[in-house]
């Protein structure tokens, strides 16, 4: 019988935080005024790890940001950020970790708050068919226009979006025998809640508490 497994992206797939990462990136290769956009997006990942960001005023920051560029060279900035950045950063547990989910013939998704343009590539470099991200809205050429699609893909959103996602399969959550989701951030706790077998992956202080107390698993990728 097929079984589910989520994965959160950032800090759990991965050591780094690839929406960070991103607009340090923008900021080091002079796309963006650098101390300007680096004082906002140091500002918005303190929020984010202290529990408190509010998830649309970021999205609408970081896609506002990518409205400012044409869609060619926003592809060409990925890609240069892909090889630059993020392949780096993808590790041999990572990889062997989804491997085991997808050789079992799981259904195997990542989940993440970070909008799909930084991470519908790192999915594919993962072998990972299926993403769940904050959704940009296009114009006619691709081109991002700065607003978000329906609803943050964050906290007890990450919940909602998993089961429209599988209600769009003709699925549902409870329908699988074993559902799986790896996460390291106490953000992810409702979505953490529902399935199965929760792991607490790489686990944030106020996670790991949180897995103490109510038996959860750990696990830990990467010793950085």
């Amino acid at each position: 019988m097929m079984n589910l497994a989520l994965f959160d992206l950032d800090h759990t797939l991965l050591p780094i935080d690839s929406d960070y990462e991103w607009g340090q990136f923008l900021v080091r290769t002079g796309a963006v005024d650098g101390a300007a956009f680096a004082r906002r997006n140091d500002a918005f990942f303190a929020q984010y790890q202290a529990g408190t960001l509010d998830p649309v005023e970021y999205l609408e920051f970081a896609l506002g940001t990518l409205a400012q560029f044409p869609r060619p060279q926003l592809d060409a900035m990925h890609a240069r950020f892909m090889a630059e950045v993020i392949a780096p950063a993808i590790r041999p547990s990572a990889r062997a970790l989804l491997r085991k989910h997808l050789d079992a013939g799981d259904l195997v998704a990542i989940i993440t708050a970070t909008n799909a343009f930084v991470t519908a590539p790192i999915a594919a470099a993962l072998g990972v068919h299926h993403l769940i991200a904050a959704t940009p809205e296009l114009d006619a050429d691709g081109r991002p226009t700065g607003k978000l699609l329906g609803t943050p893909t964050q906290g007890a959103g990450k919940v909602s979006h998993t089961h429209a996602w599988l209600a769009g399969m003709g699925k549902t959550l409870d329908g699988f025998e074993r559902s799986h989701f790896y996460s390291d951030s106490h953000n992810d706790i409702p979505l953490l809640s529902v399935v199965t077998h929760p792991v607490a992956t790489n686990p944030n202080a106020a996670l790991t508490a949180h897995a103490q107390l109510h038996g959860w698993p750990s696990l830990h990728l990467f010793n950085d």
